[in-house]
């Protein structure tokens, strides 16, 4: 339950900080896959796995501290769409985990890769009620759908998750804070895994339904098995703004993975602006001053990205730990 504590506890980084990875689907993208699908980036767990696999190795060796799985889109009810059975949806979701942790342990058995380095964590990836749509309305919110039903839906993937092999959970892209707290309470009921719960925002006080991110930070505080509290797959500008307004309403480690800061042409649907990733790992830097303590990219972020972020964060100086004593012992190990 405390590992996020134990492994901010334990980073060598001078920052006091874990680094996560960056984008999947559009490195995926990059790479020749087509997600022209619902399933999106899920669609590559059924045609090309071993890209997946490659991905998850180069941010790696980029310096993530932590990768996150092909299971953002993936559902029982989006692989039935496609004629999967639950038995075939549930091997694609676990081998989407196995996939990340073969890369894991393959970087980590490379001594000259892993030197100085925390042994890297599998993150699962719990994408919201929304991504099964396919329709956008992860960043919308307003689902037509009940409590009880965000429970049916959520609740037989996040057992399949808790048991198929990651380290933790990551709950992302939520823009309400009605699912947040359905997923929370799963979350407890399982007592399996740690999870953190990103939000995608719409401006730098609200989530995209609404809502102040500092409540929603308010109201996550008694869940013990939610160890850390961010904001995801929005703007890089809008970060500072909120970590402050997360920083006032909870302690518990606050993490940012934006978005490059290029813009979407949604009726072209093409990317618009040039990404640069010093000036990502600069803002890094700003968010780290702001209180985040997990930091990494979501869209169009890059292997390049999480190598900048990561060498910028080496530079820092470190920031003062909140982490126990027993927490740095029982973590100690963990350095390579």
């Amino acid at each position: 339950m405390d590992l996020i504590a134990e492994y901010l506890a334990a980073t060598p980084l001078r920052a006091g900080t874990l680094v996560l990875d960056g984008a999947l689907a559009t490195e995926l993208e990059s790479r020749g896959a087509d997600l022209r699908d619902a399933l999106w980036s899920a669609k590559v767990l059924i045609e090309d796995p071993a890209l997946i696999r490659d991905v998850h190795r180069d941010y790696l060796r980029a310096g993530a501290d932590i990768v996150t799985t092909a299971t953002y889109q993936a559902s029982f009810e989006g692989f039935a769409r496609r004629g999967i059975d639950a038995a075939g949806a549930a091997r694609l979701m676990r081998d989407a985990v196995r996939l990340a942790c073969d890369a894991r342990d393959e970087f980590w058995a490379d001594h000259t890769q892993g030197a100085g380095r925390l042994r890297p964590l599998v993150a699962a990836s719990v994408g919201p009620y929304g991504a099964v749509l396919a329709d956008g309305s992860e960043y919308r919110g307003h689902y037509a759908i009940s409590d009880a039903g965000l429970r049916a839906f959520h609740a037989p993937r996040l057992e399949l998750l808790a048991g198929s092999g990651a380290d933790l959970l990551a709950i992302e892209t939520v823009p309400t804070l009605r699912e947040a707290l359905v997923l929370a309470s799963l979350v407890e009921e399982l007592q399996a895994l740690p999870a953190w719960i990103a939000f995608s925002c719409a401006d730098g006080l609200h989530t995209c339904e609404g809502q102040d991110i500092g409540v929603c930070a308010a109201a996550l505080q008694s869940h013990r098995w939610i160890g850390a509290i961010g904001v995801n797959c929005t703007a890089p500008g809008l970060m500072v703004p909120l970590l402050q307004r997360l920083r006032a309403r909870t302690p518990k480690p606050l993490l940012v993975y934006p978005n490059s800061g290029e813009g979407y042409d949604a009726d072209g649907k093409r990317w618009l602006g040039v990404p640069d990733a010093t000036q990502f790992a600069t803002s890094a830097l700003t968010w780290r001053a702001a209180g985040a303590r997990l930091i990494g990219g979501c869209c169009r972020t890059t292997p390049a990205d999480i190598r900048a972020v990561r060498a910028a964060l080496s530079c820092a100086p470190r920031a003062s730990r909140r982490g126990s004593a027993l927490a740095r012992f029982l973590a100690a190990p963990l350095l390579g």
